[in-house]
């Protein structure tokens, strides 16, 4: 696995802060996930963030905990309030890893012993964990995956980057089926994104390594029993680069119930990310947004967003339809202005056809995580971890 940073978007987390993910229960509780010490710890919040309660350690013996903002641990509810984890735990080998799940089905109260996902034990890389629960309950764990890059060069053969694969488990996480392969040919650290479709079909996202060392985006929703997956590529900014951005994307689903459509992404681009723009806009490196259509599989045209001489990068996006059929979405990423580390955010009241100007949504002088995204209700907040405020939990009006 080959990662480089490339100019000041690619830099790894900053250290002493821990990269947490969050999520809310059905009865407005908020839920936490962070490490310290080589321990997975939970807490909770029934005041929307301003206090939580004391953490509970999750794995018995301490491991060393991926917790950069690319590959965090990551948290998710079901609809009785199960709580579930995945994080990955890194090897003595180097860029090795492996998978964990965890659960609790008490609400909280304790947590049952975790377990590697993946069948495949060899130490190799197994890493970027990105955890789903579908409406239904079915919960999927997504990484990348170097198996296949190392028998291929042990057999002397050419094999571009790493794949990409998945494990489902249909009994709210008592176990896991035997875990399948998505794609090959995935970038090797940039996150995994998913997203649900109405009827619990769950999609994913990745930075795809394609054809003269292409990194472009590629989609694809996991297949029903021994369907070949069908794969798509997303985005066309032809950017061309002989090692991974370390640089996800963002997902989401675009409409609701009988008025799916497809999906919203935001994502960066080293290159070109406007090729298909009518104006033909050489508008270089950047943060784009497009929809894509998920039933033609075609993108509309990129749109560049974001300061880049600030930075900006590490897209969140969230869609919510309401009663009426409107479609609004929110997009908000991170820049760096005069030292201080800043969210910026804009606004779509009409599925993202339109978008509002920006606005700073928040700001610190200190370290601080990549933003994220969530709802309870009709009501969207912007979760973002600093060094210096601590968390924060900010409501976003439309």
């Amino acid at each position: 696995m080959f990662c480089f940073a490339h100019e000041a978007h690619m830099q790894h987390p900053a250290p002493g802060l821990s990269a947490t993910d969050v999520a809310f229960d059905t009865k407005g509780n908020l839920w936490r996930v962070s490490v310290k010490d080589g321990f997975l710890l939970v807490d909770k919040s029934a005041d929307l963030g301003k206090t939580f309660s004391a953490p509970a350690k999750v794995n018995p013996i301490a491991q060393k905990i991926g917790a950069s903002n690319e590959a965090r641990p990551d948290i998710a509810l079901d609809a009785d309030n199960h709580i579930y984890l995945t994080w990955t735990q890194n090897l003595t080998t180097h860029f090795a890893g492996y998978i964990w799940f965890a659960r609790s089905i008490d609400a909280g109260k304790s947590f049952e012993k975790p377990y590697i996902v993946h069948q495949d034990r060899a130490e190799i890389t197994h890493a970027f964990n990105a955890l789903n629960v579908s409406p239904n309950g079915k919960i999927t764990v997504t990484w990348i995956d170097k198996r296949d890059a190392v028998n291929a060069k042990k057999d002397g053969k050419k094999y571009d980057g790493a794949a990409i694969y998945y494990a489902v488990s249909n009994n709210h996480g008592e176990s896991f089926a035997a875990e399948k392969k998505l794609a090959d040919s995935s970038c090797e650290c940039c996150r995994i994104v998913t997203a649900n479709k109405p009827d619990g079909t769950m999609a994913v996202l990745w930075r795809h390594v394609f054809e003269s060392s292409e990194r472009d985006h590629m989609i694809a929703e996991i297949p029903q029993e021994n369907a070949k997956p069908q794969l798509h590529r997303a985005t066309f900014g032809h950017w061309q680069i002989d090692g991974c951005p370390h640089h996800g994307g963002a997902l989401a689903a675009g409409g609701a119930g009988k008025d799916w459509w497809g999906y919203h992404i935001a994502y960066f681009d080293g290159k070109d990310a406007s090729a298909n723009d009518k104006a033909g806009d050489k508008s270089g490196p950047g943060l784009y947004y497009s929809r894509m259509d998920g039933v033609a599989w075609a993108s509309s045209p990129a749109k560049k967003f974001g300061n880049n001489k600030n930075q900006a990068g590490r897209p969140a996006i969230l869609s919510i339809s309401n009663k009426t059929g409107d479609e609004h979405v929110w997009l908000v990423w991170h820049e760096i202005e005069a030292k201080n580390n800043k969210i910026i955010g804009m606004f779509s009241e009409d599925g993202g056809r339109s978008w509002s100007d920006t606005k700073e949504l928040a700001s610190t002088a200190d370290k601080a995580d990549y933003p994220q995204l969530l709802q309870y209700h009709q009501q969207v907040y912007l979760a973002w971890n600093t060094q210096k405020e601590g968390f924060k939990l900010i409501p976003l009006k439309s």
